[in-house]
């Protein structure tokens, strides 16, 4: 069900492929951010939404625990793992396939589904956490009626684990896109956070309708 960052990456150009598929591809491949990952060896244009996060709000810091949610190709583990050293843990979980990565421990599965819930929380044993991060979205219909929910759902599931794992004063990072459910889900989290902000990092679609938000100080 949940996407991963930048998961349509890894579709290729088939033959009669629409006129929006050969354009997404265009875009795709003549978008600056996707260009500068190659140059720099990140696994996607992702990474430089969170190290935008990171430069303003400092949020990675070295010897900290982190999951990260919809983490496939890898691009925030990735920079997480850097971030946080050799005495830092990155635990990692997508629905699809993630190359190994230095200092990541991935879990593959669907966390909507019980049983991968249950192996990120055996990776975690009994280590708080200090930041759970998620970059999911649905599979894209293109419906917003669809699509809304099916978004709101997700990151729900994800506050829901952050509030298992994150230890008192943990942060909280998701991409959420506005629309119906929004305001709700920003008021939730004001309930449980001392710090609520709203972020639209540079890398991030000017079309889009996601944007970032980030929960400081985690009340338990």
């Amino acid at each position: 069900m949940a996407s991963s960052h930048d998961a349509r990456n890894k579709g290729s150009k088939r033959h009669g492929a629409s006129k929006s598929s050969a354009g997404w591809l265009k875009e795709h491949f003549d978008d600056r951010y996707v260009q500068q990952s190659w140059q720099d060896g990140y696994r996607s244009r992702a990474s430089y939404k969170l190290l935008a996060l990171d430069e303003k709000d400092r949020l990675l810091r070295p010897g900290m625990t982190i999951i990260d949610l919809g983490a496939a190709p890898g691009g925030w583990s990735q920079i997480a793992a850097e971030k946080v050293g050799d005495k830092g843990v990155v635990i990692a979980s997508d629905i699809l396939e993630m190359d190994a990565l230095a200092g990541v421990d991935f879990v593959q599965g669907d966390f909507t589904e019980d049983h991968v819930l249950d192996e990120i929380l055996a990776r975690l044993g009994d280590r708080p956490v200090d930041l759970v991060m998620s970059d999911m979205a649905p599979n894209m219909s293109g419906m917003a009626a669809i699509d809304q929910p099916q978004g709101m759902y997700l990151v729900e599931l994800a506050l829901d684990l952050a509030r298992q794992t994150l230890s008192p004063g943990g942060t909280f990072l998701a991409k959420v896109f506005q629309g119906e459910g929004f305001d709700a889900y920003l008021k939730e989290l004001r309930g449980g956070f001392k710090r609520v902000v709203t972020r639209k990092p540079e890398a991030s679609r000017a079309r889009s309708r996601e944007v970032y938000l980030l929960a400081e100080g985690f009340r338990g």
